[in-house]
């Protein structure tokens, strides 16, 4: 997520309201559907363990380090956390999770406001990094002292670094684009599936994209579509694009930039031709197309394979490749950063650092997918040599780092993720329910223009 911006899944972004959930020695609870209250569960802490043992280092308790995130980083899924704690034996990691980023963000910003109910380390979607480090980055530490900015792509690090030098978000990873797809699916459909043939099929051009998705439709397997969703391809597209929402000088540009509408006009073509699924992604009802099979192909940075494999049956492992864009782009990428005002402020700047130092991020792409963004990652076996279980014997790290060289150094700007949402959730999505494209962008400048004047 990847995202995110996303996501980054990594559920970095897109509409509804999932699950909040306690990872390591909690239980699930159920989120609050509007968050209207600003309070994220779990982010009250009284200073003490669920056993009574002192969270804050003292009485020679262990010291809890509590992480509030969104979506799936994976640090825990990639047992990064158990070898951190074997590492550090005094501290004891604790995870709150909220799904989608939309549910999780607004909370977090009324946490920054009033300087309260915030987790040691919290995690910031790229889509957000800008406002954050624009109206907050005094809230939080400065992880220049604990992250070493030479191992990290210049771009990212300077992202989440304030115009007074204070770097107050280390990044956790990028999110350079490919294009995954299921060989059965493609060779039933009469297309190529060697992943250097597919990649020539649209190079350079998102339309020609487009054009194998009518190709595709011409044989389809009954019950599928070529690509997963609106959202995905249009992101995807927009990706690709330097400026997109915002220009350099952080004017809202998002209705006059032939990009953004070129990429909307496109999607929905490709909506009404019947070329991509009716779903929003990251719904329970979009992974479940994912498990049955439902459709060939889906823009794709390293973190969706991780989320591929985690919603796919046993059966689809092998059945996907990668191949590359038709141009090169980025979705998703967060951060972590360290409130000032947490109880262990020190030893979670020590665990962000770690999480994202070089060595680890290498572990985290080569057990969940996500691409690292220290560049000193690359040349390590776990990214060299990577390969994934549903991917088979692609190798997605030598795959995906070119692409990430390629990256348009992008304009992120504070309301990012509200417009990104808006084009695709309140957008292009409607096209597959019926709407004409005009009718579509007309909604979605009208919901992203209220959101942005609240």
């Amino acid at each position: 997520m990847r995202a995110r911006t996303l996501p980054h899944s990594r559920l970095r972004s897109g509409g509804g309201t999932r699950i909040a959930r306690r990872t390591r020695r909690t239980v699930a609870i159920a989120a609050v559907a509007a968050l209207g209250a600003g309070l994220l569960a779990g982010c009250a802490d009284d200073g003490k363990d669920e056993d009574g043992s002192s969270s804050d280092g003292g009485g020679g308790g262990k010291t809890k380090i509590t992480l509030g995130l969104f979506g799936s980083f994976g640090f825990e899924e990639a047992g990064l956390y158990a070898e951190y704690e074997k590492l550090n034996p005094k501290i004891d990691i604790d995870q709150t999770v909220i799904e989608r980023n939309e549910n999780y963000y607004p909370p977090l910003v009324n946490h920054l406001t009033t300087n309260s109910g915030l987790q040691d380390i919290q995690g910031i979607e790229v889509g957000n990094i800008a406002e954050v480090v624009n109206n907050y980055s005094d809230k939080f530490l400065d992880l220049s002292k604990y992250g070493k900015e030479s191992d990290y792509l210049p771009w990212k690090w300077q992202q989440g670094t304030s115009k007074d030098g204070s770097t107050i978000g280390l990044g956790t990873d990028v999110g350079p684009m490919a294009i995954c797809y299921r060989k059965d699916l493609f060779e039933a459909a009469g297309l190529p599936t060697d992943r250097e043939e597919v990649g020539k099929l649209w190079t350079g051009d998102w339309a020609k994209l487009v054009e194998v998705g009518k190709d595709y439709k011409a044989k389809a397997p009954k019950g599928t579509t070529f690509m997963d969703s609106p959202g995905g391809l249009f992101n995807a597209i927009v990706g690709s694009e330097k400026e997109r929402f915002y220009d350099a000088s952080g004017e809202v540009i998002y209705k006059t930039n032939p990009a953004v509408k070129k990429a909307f006009d496109l999607t929905a073509e490709a909506a009404e031709d019947g070329l991509i699924g009716n779903q929003t992604q990251f719904q329970p009802a979009w992974d479940t197309t994912i498990a049955n099979g439902k459709f060939a192909a889906m823009a794709c940075p390293p973190w969706m394979l991780g989320y591929i494999e985690g919603k796919s049956k046993p059966e689809s492992a092998g059945k996907w490749d990668v191949a590359a864009p038709p141009k090169a782009a980025n979705w998703g990428g967060s951060f972590l950063s360290v409130p000032k005002s947490g109880k262990n402020a020190e030893e979670a700047a020590k665990l962000a650092a770690w999480l994202t130092a070089p060595e680890q991020q290498a572990k985290l792409f080569a057990k969940r997918g996500s691409f690292p963004t220290a560049q000193a990652a690359y040349d390590l076996p776990e990214v060299k040599d990577a390969k994934n279980k549903m991917t088979g014997d692609a190798p997605i790290g030598q795959i995906y780092a070119p692409l990430a060289a390629e990256l348009p150094v992008q304009v992120v700007g504070p309301k990012d993720q509200i417009i990104q949402q808006g084009l695709t959730d309140n957008g292009v999505i409607l096209v597959t329910q019926g709407k004409s494209p005009k009718e579509a962008w007309e909604n979605a400048v009208k919901t992203i223009d209220n959101n942005l004047e609240k």
